[in-house]
């Protein structure tokens, strides 16, 4: 399958970085490199480092990049061991890094991956194709309560219980093996009057489920910590989100690096000796415009948010 992937709030994110010609930047999630290819267009004597944990994409981002330019380096990890990223190149700074979280165009298209609630195939939605656990064993392995606790805390679903239900009970006659009978499990044990809303009624446990077997959600804020470290006095860290569960994470991590005191309020004199490490550059965050709702209809969740090094 061609890989396709639709670049989300693309212009904002190339001018947030504020690239250097000389600069050392990376793409945490490189997928097609269809933002950093127009980093490495800016770039002459600097440095662009793609990172993926899918294979299929950093085949793509050589294919695209390789008619540019030479100064990049692709490697095959996870944009949460960036420290060891960086040491394994003897990169000791950096000065500016993009993370867009989202999943591309080509997993959720490809049947084969398993991403997609429209599209018929194996139950999988591994990003890195190379790990163990999948969406299937997450479904047919986990319990009513592990699987209630992740559609409530990862899909927001106020369905959890009926769902979890219906799985377990579905499972007594066979292995759950396929996005579609999934999706059929869902919909019985949604109410009739909703099957028909705004968006897909298996969206969300899709997306809790994903969430799981990538370990989406528990990697951001540790990551961002790990990225500030390696930042260049006025670095920029661009970061584009999908939901309100990677947003919060992303908005509460990027205040908690701008507090300058974490002493309780009642405290007469600062003990922790805590110093503000950025700057936040977007107080809102920003959105796709109008524009780019028109082609692009899967940018309509996305926010960016924006920081720099202090």
């Amino acid at each position: 399958m061609k890989f396709k992937h639709e670049s989300v709030l693309l212009t904002e994110c190339i001018e947030n970085l504020k690239i250097k010609s000389d600069g050392i930047y990376v793409d945490g999630t490189i997928g097609g490199a269809g933002h950093s290819q127009h980093i490495l267009e800016k770039l002459n004597d600097g440095l662009l480092i793609g990172i993926d944990q899918d294979r299929e994409a950093l085949e793509k981002a050589e294919k695209v990049l390789s008619n540019i330019g030479g100064n990049y380096k692709l490697v095959h990890n996870n944009f949460a061991n960036i420290s060891n990223v960086l040491d394994d190149l003897e990169i000791e700074k950096i000065d500016g890094i993009l993370l867009d979280l989202g999943v591309s165009s080509y997993q959720i298209d490809n049947p084969e991956r398993g991403f997609s609630y429209m599209k018929n195939g194996a139950l999988d939605m591994r990003m890195n194709q190379n790990q163990v656990i999948t969406a299937m064993d997450v479904v047919n392995d986990y319990t009513y309560d592990e699987l209630v606790e992740i559609f409530f805390d990862y899909g927001e679903e106020k369905y959890a219980r009926r769902i979890a239900s219906n799985i377990i009970s579905r499972r007594e006659s066979g292995k759950i093996e396929t996005t579609h009978e999934l999706v059929d499990i869902i919909k019985e044990a949604i109410p009739q009057r909703e099957l028909y809303g705004d968006s897909h009624p298996a969206k969300r446990v899709f997306q809790a489920i994903r969430i799981e077997v990538n370990n989406e959600l528990n990697i951001i804020k540790q990551t961002i910590f790990d990225v500030v470290n390696r930042l260049n006095k006025k670095g920029r860290i661009v970061i584009i989100t999908f939901h309100s569960l990677e947003d919060r994470i992303v908005k509460h991590t990027f205040k908690e690096l701008y507090n300058d005191c974490t002493c309780p309020p009642d405290m007469p004199i600062c003990t922790c000796d805590q110093k503000r490490e950025i700057k936040i550059i977007t107080r809102k965050p920003i959105y796709p415009s109008d524009e780019e709702l028109e082609v692009n209809s899967r940018s309509k969740s996305a926010k960016l948010r924006v920081a720099e090094k202090k």
